[in-house]
């Protein structure tokens, strides 16, 4: 097969398919005929062939695939005009703590809020597929550490926690999360506050330290622990 068939092949799997596809998925599609390294070559090839159009082939965290264009959500929402569940301050904060400093105890994020972190803010974020228990800190109770997802990333159009935006010094996390490109799925309009949601006035400032990234959320790394 020549590499011009090999991108129709790609491009024609990509559109149709349900779910992202990592390398591992389209290496078995043309029956490991095609490396991976040429797999990168046309995916590259088909991102700059889609340039200026409404559709976009994007690597997020689970593989890569084909997506509207964030600047036209405000048109496709018409054909749908159903409005995605909006979340709390409180609930945001939360989840940009984690984003940002993970892992991190129900404690740390108490310590940063300033407030006692609600288990139903916890459970929510859980039950969304955004955050995870990946491990147990070793300390008295050893409380247990949340992370962020993959699903998190992927619901963000992310590859990796690197695409997040740079937390500046004194800046508020949720404010930072919520200028990632998909970050309507985030719900940020005013929302009644929880009862234990700081006041508007609260600092709640984080640490601009990168936090550790796991290699295996490159859709380009090969194999993906998703395919194990």
């Amino acid at each position: 097969m020549n590499t011009q068939d090999a991108k129709r092949v790609l491009e024609t799997a990509l559109i149709c398919a349900q779910a992202p596809l990592t390398l591992r998925d389209m290496r078995t599609l043309f029956a490991d005929a095609v490396g991976a390294d040429t797999l990168r070559t046309l995916l590259d090839e088909l991102s700059r062939d889609w340039e200026g159009r409404g559709v976009e082939l994007v690597a997020i965290a689970s593989g890569w695939r084909f997506q509207s264009r964030p600047e036209l959500r405000e048109y496709l929402d018409r054909l749908n005009p159903e409005k995605p569940q909006r979340y709390s301050r409180a609930v945001l904060e939360t989840l940009a703590i984690i984003a940002y400093r993970q892992p991190v105890t129900r404690g740390d994020i108490e310590d940063i809020r300033g407030v006692v972190a609600a288990s139903q803010i916890v459970k929510q974020l859980e039950e969304r597929g955004w955050i995870e228990t990946i491990g147990h800190r070793d300390a008295p109770g050893r409380p247990a550490l949340y992370a962020t997802t993959r699903q998190f990333l992927d619901d963000l159009g992310l590859a990796s926690l690197e695409q997040l935006p740079p937390l500046e010094v004194g800046a508020a996390p949720v404010e930072a999360l919520a200028q990632v490109g998909q970050g309507e799925l985030l719900g940020t309009e005013p929302v009644a506050a929880e009862p234990d949601a700081p006041s508007e006035t609260a600092d709640i400032h984080l640490s601009t330290e990168p936090v550790a990234l796991d290699a295996s959320a490159d859709p380009n790394a090969e194999p993906l622990q998703a395919d194990a």
